[in-house]
């Protein structure tokens, strides 16, 4: 428990002391009234011998009256003060929150920007590679083998400087893969058909090589059920931006491992850890990266935005931050969202 709550539960319980001690005082007043009361009423029965008596009743009436007022008066004090304790309480609890919900909303944006950031260069590599000279003439005569394990040898040395991808590959016009630059690892690659994948689709679309296709993120397969980011665009005739699309390269970027780097990665302290959850969802607001490794690519997250591109809210006993995708640079993002739960 907070050291805040801790205070408002004090307060409160001071507030209930209160009121059940000045009840037993006023009980106690009430029977020294009635003691009084009967003292009097002996001492008029008894006459001149009870003289004495009736002043003694007559002062311990004005007493039990004093302490009565006494007790009303503090009952009317401490009531207000700690109302205004309790009040001050609340209000810090809820700047305390304030803060906390702040923070990590600003927590699940740099998570977030930093996806983007590193999505940015997926984009950038695709782009860059679709013109590599080995990788073009494989697309411009796919029947050539020589070629092909020309740019499958190409793509390989690209793939031993970017670890972060898994495989690299060259489709032709009609959606065969010819080349890649892992086939020991990812041997069932070679000719298989990706001319009904979106990602190849979108590729073969593009008016320029300017513009990258991009797919959600997915179990690929072909890849051994891996976790994937997939960047395409069109490989180009002559490699030139305005050439008429001769095949498509798509690039599948490790996102399990990298999306937990980023999750894992958010600047918490170890208590916090212990009770918060780090999440990327995506557009739909589907789990696309866990810190608790939980519901991933299957659990929709119920993200309560209100129309905010960055904020945070309650849920029960969870503060929620989020923020949307900012994009970087030329990338606009995807609309994904950074999110963050945590426990009280």
């Amino acid at each position: 428990m907070s050291s805040i709550a801790q205070l408002l539960e004090l307060t409160s319980s001071v507030a209930a002391v209160t009121d059940q001690k000045i009840d037993r005082i006023h009980g106690i007043t009430r029977r020294s009234r009635m003691l009084a009361l009967n003292a009097s009423i002996e001492a008029q029965r008894v006459g001149q011998m009870g003289r004495g008596f009736a002043v003694v009743a007559d002062e311990v009436k004005s007493v039990s009256g004093e302490i009565a007022q006494l007790t009303d008066s503090l009952r009317g004090e401490l009531k207000g003060q700690l109302a205004v304790l309790s009040q001050h309480g609340r209000d810090l609890a809820a700047e305390v929150d304030r803060v906390r919900g702040e923070r990590l909303a600003d927590l699940a944006h740099n998570a977030v920007e930093i996806a983007d950031r590193n999505l940015y260069e997926r984009s950038c590599d695709v782009r860059w590679w679709a013109t590599d000279p080995a990788v073009v003439d494989c697309a411009a005569d796919p029947a050539d083998d020589r070629r092909a394990w020309h740019a499958g040898k190409r793509l390989g040395v690209i793939l031993d400087s970017y670890t972060v991808y898994l495989d690299l590959w060259v489709a032709d016009a009609q959606g065969r893969v010819i080349a890649n630059g892992r086939p020991h690892a990812y041997p069932q690659v070679i000719g298989s058909d990706v001319s009904k994948q979106q990602w190849f689709i979108d590729a073969m679309n593009t008016r320029n090589g300017g513009e990258f296709a991009v797919a959600d993120i997915c179990r690929t397969p072909a890849l051994n059920g891996a976790i994937t980011a997939t960047y395409a665009t069109a490989i180009r005739k002559d490699g030139e931006s305005d050439g008429a699309p001769i095949g498509a390269m798509g690039i599948f970027f490790d996102w399990e491992a990298q999306s937990l780097a980023i999750v894992d990665g958010v600047r918490l302290g170890s208590e916090e850890k212990s009770r918060s959850r780090c999440m990327i969802l995506d557009r739909n607001h589907r789990i696309i990266a866990d810190s608790a490794r939980f519901g991933l690519l299957t659990e929709h997250f119920a993200l309560e935005t209100a129309g905010q591109n960055h904020g945070f809210y309650m849920d029960g006993d969870t503060l929620v931050g989020f923020a949307l995708t900012p994009g970087y640079e030329t990338y606009a993002g995807l609309g994904w969202y950074g999110v963050i739960l945590q426990n009280a």
